[in-house]
């Protein structure tokens, strides 16, 4: 054995201890959040924030944190989890103010925040302009998990999670162009700056739809649940190195092609049964990475640097709130007098309050080039306000909601859809009954005692739906919207059942969409 291969072993073996401490550290955080109900009280992944501070305040360093593996690494699966799950139907209805929050809403927060802090700290505005893009990226993971738990309206939960999705994007490209200057490589030309924004964005699109269609159009041909998940694995990181190898923005790549197969690809390609193992893949992936990335946050803190930089911290924490309060106000009412859906105070106060900045700002303030001067005071000054924004406004946020009675009724929808999917289920296993009586040579009165049981719990499901009709009136609409979604999956999964049987040579649009709609309109 040569020293080399030697070395190498010992370097991955070493990886390989550091991994499965920072997984065995996450996971006991996971479980004692669950355990104890006063931990539930805390978002699990600021309580990953939290854990991974006192663990560098006793100067325990779980692993080095590497910006190339935020971003090559963890961010496509982050993204990608984030765009499947999110409905086009219901996004498109928000499409108006998500567009101006993440693009117009970046633009402001990062010409603000440079602005307050090359006029009130000795930053230059070139140097102040990175902190300003590293910190326009928005990441509420915390914020969207405590909406679905508290049962927040629907609508602000998308505005949130679709702002986050394309601000992201944005906030990466801003970055690209603007590292150039402090350097001296590049001089500050707007049109020139345009341009290139257009490029990088375009390319991602570009890139994002070929491979998002194009995956969607082949899992039609055949129905082999494995493959199909292990496509969205390849396309997800396949897309995002692809378009910066393109020199496109692999952020818009990954939300593109995520959109594309979660709301496209998944209803013309996948059967029911794959849509869910997919769906629960990307869960588990999704809180895989955010256990490990939330941890290595606060384990990466120097809170020797952090008080050398206090000043900043302070005054960017300023300029991040005074800029989020004019792009959420200031352009959510200008969309209040363009689009169609309105966004009341109580929500863009909720939307505000709870921009918070995580992985993504961490991972731009970290790529920062070694040897540019105020590389230290920008890391710290993100890592500052990332703080802030998570244990501040993250821990904060649930009492804001209680106290603009923001607090909504997922929590009886979700237990509505429960009964109904019971009751569908219990449906189902009588009529397997009724065939097992006449296939298979069974004591009858066994079978008769199995279908009074069944019969039994489903009288007491049907009790419980007729109650809490009468008492939710809401719950109506509830169903008539369920229909809607179950009409449209039989006519896309009929149509893949036709294409992998070679009956049909492409996918037909769905017709049903387009009369439901006209239907509402009328």
């Amino acid at each position: 054995m040569t020293l080399e291969s030697s070395i190498t072993e010992v370097s991955i073996k070493g990886n390989l201890e550091q991994f499965l401490i920072v997984l065995s550290v996450s996971l006991s955080v996971a479980t004692v959040s669950r355990i104890f109900s006063w931990f539930r009280q805390i978002p699990y992944t600021l309580l990953l924030v939290i854990v991974g501070l006192g663990l560098a305040f006793v100067d325990i360093r779980l692993v080095n944190l590497s910006p190339e593996l935020i971003l090559e690494i963890f961010l496509p699966p982050l993204l990608f989890e984030a765009a499947w799950n999110i409905r086009w139907r219901s996004l498109k209805d928000s499409l108006v103010p998500v567009t101006l929050f993440a693009v117009v809403g970046v633009i402001i927060s990062v010409l603000g925040m440079a602005w307050a802090l090359s006029t009130f700290t000795s930053l230059s505005l070139a140097t102040a302009l990175l902190v300003g893009a590293s910190l326009s990226a928005t990441d509420p993971v915390s914020v969207v998990a405590l909406f679905r738990e508290l049962g927040a309206s629907k609508r602000l939960t998308i505005l949130m999670e679709g702002e986050s999705l394309f601000n992201d994007g944005v906030a990466v490209v801003a970055f690209v162009l603007l590292v150039g200057i402090p350097l001296g490589i590049e001089a500050f030309s707007l049109p020139t700056t345009i341009v290139k924004f257009v490029t990088f964005v375009g390319i991602g699109l570009g890139i994002g739809s070929v491979i998002g269609f194009g995956i969607s159009y082949l899992t039609q041909r055949f129905d082999l649940p494995l493959v199909e998940q292990s496509l969205t694995l390849v396309s997800a990181y396949g897309t995002y190195l692809a378009t910066e190898e393109l020199g496109g923005s692999g952020v818009i790549g990954v939300v593109t092609v995520g959109v594309i197969l979660g709301n496209f690809g998944s209803r013309i390609g996948m059967n029911p049964r794959t849509r869910l193992l997919v769906s629960e893949f990307w869960e588990f992936l999704a809180f895989f990475v955010n256990s490990i990335v939330f941890l290595l946050i606060g384990d990466q803190i120097n809170f020797a640097s952090l008080n050398n930089n206090l000043d900043l911290i302070l005054v960017a924490i300023a300029a991040v709130l005074i800029t989020r309060a004019i792009v959420i106000f200031g352009l959510g009412n200008i969309s209040n007098l363009i689009s169609g859906v309105k966004t009341n105070w109580r929500e863009q106060t909720v939307l505000w309050w709870g921009g918070l900045r995580g992985s993504v700002s961490i991972a731009l303030a970290l790529s920062v080039p070694a040897f540019l001067t105020g590389r230290q005071e920008i890391i710290d000054t993100v890592f500052g306000v990332v703080l802030f924004t998570l244990l501040v406004q993250g821990l904060s946020t649930k009492w804001l909601l209680e106290s603009l009675n923001l607090i909504g009724d997922q929590a009886l929808k979700q237990e509505y859809s429960e009964l109904l999917a019971r009751r569908t289920a219990l449906k189902r296993v009588l009529e397997y009954l009724d065939i097992t009586d006449n296939v298979y040579d069974i004591d009858p009165e066994f079978l008769r005692y199995q279908k009074g049981l069944v019969k039994g719990e489903l009288q007491s499901i049907e009790d419980r739906i007729s109650k809490m009709k009468r008492e939710h009136d809401n719950l109506r609409s509830l169903s008539r919207e369920q229909l809607k979604e179950q009409l449209l999956d039989i006519e896309a999964d009929t149509y893949a059942e036709l294409i992998r049987a070679g009956q049909l040579n492409e996918n037909l649009s769905p017709v049903l969409q387009e009369i439901m709609v006209e239907a509402d309109l009328t």
